[in-house]
Order: structure tokens, then C-alpha cells, then sequence
């Protein structure tokens, strides 16, 4: 049964009422409303979360904007959200993983565990996954921008005492940079070239730095994307857009460099790249877009491999415990934190890649 909280409260009969929380909810493309509905009772193995933080990702920004990606597209209501870290306010009576009062950050992937890909250990590949926020499948998976979020304990990681909420909100994309890491193979002694330098890009430097890499380049195109990137480890930055010869100068001697992260999802980018690639080099693509070509010839010639890098599963716990062991510092990413009721602003300026890397938005005002 779940327990007591200040959201609690009595009916003039003395029935005890139902929790309630409140949602932040995407109607259709630039309509976000906030909404309030009863919490559901605990079940066995699950807990409530008092939401402290959540960030603002690309996929939630494209459901503000467009409605969607791809052919995903929101066809109802739905709440946002699956970057999240809070507190635990209560717990089923068989759960021992946390109790009340301790900080957590909760992972949104929620994989079925029983079709083929999850029994053959791929379950990020899930033929039923369930993450949060998503309207992938129809009825959509609700998100977790509420201030009261009742999970299973399994997706709750422990956070540190001496952590801040909003930089364990962060494990999530970190858990998204890692596993492109770890497509990579191993990075000892490597030199890693990043391009892209948005929230995973910037992610990703920092990933490739906890994981042995020698020297890391990021390639943006905004200085001030740029600056981040060396705050999360880079050891050396390039504007593509104000350093033309940036190509020229490491594609010679068939190349530079042994991985390329690419997060940009752009044709031009990963073009670019490849050329700087030295032979036998890896290429993880973690950006998302279109159908783009690629110069066939020279992947053949350098014997390059291409492979793609989706989502995460172990590499969320990996995520808090970096972030708790003090391995990585996730302030150089936090842009701000606002209010649920200034959604509209914090989405506004999570669009503006110039002003902004990870904006939050900041439950504990929230009130039902």
C-alpha cells in the first residue's frame, strides 16, 4: 500500500482522497498544458517518486515543434519527459532496492524482458519496450513530467547524499552517450574525434574521456556549444563553420583519427568526418535524420566500420554511478531550471542551441 504524503489529504467524511500530481502534457505541436490527475496505487514492487528535476530532451522538443519525428507523431494528449531524478516519498511493503527519502534517478526504459531480443541480452532492442514519453505505440507511453511518478523499484539507481538532483536528471542522456561508447569497442590509447556537440555530443566527450581515450576533438558548428565541450573534457575544439580546413588538415595519410562519434544525424558532418578517419577506424552514429549517402569507396578503401548506437540498458547504472563517484561533473551542462509553469520559456530556450544545452524543469513547486 502506498504511504502517507503531504499531498495527501482527507474528504470532509473522512475518506482518505487519492494523491494527486500534476503533468506536463503535450496536446499537439506548440500546445504544452498542464494537467492534474490521481496518482495510481502502489503495487507490489513499485515505488513513488517526488520528482525533483527533469531535462528537456531533442525528442520532446520535436513533439513540442512538430507533433513528432519521423513517422511518430502524437495522435493524443500525452505527458512528456523521461529525463528524471527525484526522491523516494513511499514504497510497496516487498521493496528493499530504496526507501523513502533516498534520491534516485529513474530510468525510463522499460524493456518486457521476455521477447527474443531481451532474452538474447539486446534489451534495447525490446519488440515491447515501453519508454517513457514516447509516442512510438499507440496508446502512447506517458512521461515522467509529474511531480509524483509511481515506477517499479528496478528502475530507480540510488543517488549520492552529496549529488544534485539536477545533475543526477542527467543520467539519462549520459546512459545514451555511454552505450555509444561501448559500440565502439575498446578506446585506450585512442584518438576520438566528436561531432556534434549538443547535449549527447557533449555527453559523448566526456564518455569517451572516462573510457581510456587519449585525446578527444569535438567539431561544432557555435562556439558556445564549443566551450562546453572542452568543459566536459575535450582536449581540443573546432568551429567547422569559421575553420574550413579543418578536413584537409587531419584527412592526410589517409586520415587521423581511430573513432568518430557522430551526433549530429547530418550528411555533412559524417562526410567530413570519414574523411579525417584513419584506416580501420570506427564509426558510431548516435545522431538521428534522414536517408543520406555515403561515399561507399572510401569505406571500402579504409576498411571503416559504420555502426548505429540505440538508446541504453546497463549503461544507465554505470550513468549514476560516474556521476556519484564525482568521475564526471555534470554542471558545465545544466543551461538552467524552471518552474513547471514556465514550461513554455524553458522549451523555448532548450530550442536555442546557441543559449542553451540542458534545460530542466523544476518540480518542487509543483502543486496538485
Amino acid at each position: 500500500m502506498i504511504m502517507s504524503s503531504s499531498n495527501a489529504a482527507d474528504d470532509p467524511d473522512g475518506a482518505p482522497m487519492r494523491l494527486r500530481c500534476t503533468c506536463l502534457v503535450i496536446n499537439a505541436p506548440d500546445d504544452l498544458a498542464l494537467v492534474t490527475q490521481e496518482v495510481g496505487e502502489l503495487t507490489p514492487g513499485q515505488v513513488l517518486v517526488q520528482v525533483g528535476y527533469g531535462g528537456i530532451c531533442g525528442s520532446d522538443l520535436h513533439y513540442f515543434h512538430a507533433g513528432g519525428f519521423g513517422t511518430v507523431r502524437i495522435k493524443r494528449p500525452m505527458i512528456l519527459g523521461h529525463e528524471v531524478a527525484g526522491t523516494v516519498a513511499a514504497v510497496a511493503s516487498d521493496v528493499s532496492r530504496v526507501k523513502p527519502g533516498d534520491k534516485v534517478a529513474v530510468n525510463p526504459s522499460r524493456p518486457c524482458g521476455t521477447c527474443v531480443y531481451c532474452l538474447e541480452g539486446l534489451p534495447n532492442q525490446c519488440l515491447d519496450m515501453r519508454f517513457y514519453g514516447s509516442a512510438m505505440r499507440d496508446p502512447h507511453i506517458e512521461g515522467a513530467f509529474r511531480n509524483l511518478l509511481v515506477c517499479d523499484a528496478v528502475q530507480c539507481e540510488p543517488v549520492g547524499p552529496q549529488i544534485a538532483l539536477q545533475h543526477a536528471a542527467l543520467a539519462e542522456p549520459f546512459a545514451v552517450a555511454l552505450h555509444g561508447v561501448s559500440r565502439a569497442g575498446s578506446l585506450l590509447g585512442k584518438r576520438v574525434l566528436v561531432s556534434g556537440c549538443g547535449p549527447i555530443g557533449a555527453l559523448a566527450v566526456a564518455a569517451a574521456r572516462v573510457h581510456g581515450a587519449a585525446h578527444v576533438t569535438a567539431v561544432d558548428l557555435t562556439d558556445e556549444t564549443l566551450a562546453i565541450a572542452r568543459a566536459m573534457g575535450a582536449q581540443h575544439t573546432i568551429n567547422v563553420a569559421t575553420d574550413s580546413a579543418w578536413v584537409q588538415r587531419y584527412s592526410a595519410n589517409k586520415g587521423h583519427f581511430d573513432v568518430m562519434l557522430e551526433c549530429t544525424g547530418n550528411e555533412r558532418a559524417l562526410r567530413a568526418g570519414l574523411e579525417a578517419m584513419r584506416p580501420r577506424g570506427v564509426v558510431v552514429q548516435l545522431g538521428l535524420g534522414g536517408d543520406i549517402s555515403i561515399p561507399q569507396n572510401m569505406v571500402v578503401a579504409k576498411e571503416l566500420s559504420i555502426c548505429g548506437s540505440f538508446r541504453f540498458h546497463a549503461e544507465f547504472a554505470l550513468a549514476v554511478r560516474l556521476i556519484n563517484e564525482g568521475r564526471v561533473d555534470m554542471q558545465p551542462m545544466v543551461t538552467g531550471a524552471f518552474p513547471l509553469s514556465q514550461a513554455r520559456e524553458a522549451f523555448e530556450l532548450a530550442s536555442d542551441r546557441k543559449r542553451a544545452m540542458k534545460v530542466l524543469l523544476d518540480f518542487s513547486e509543483s502543486t496538485a
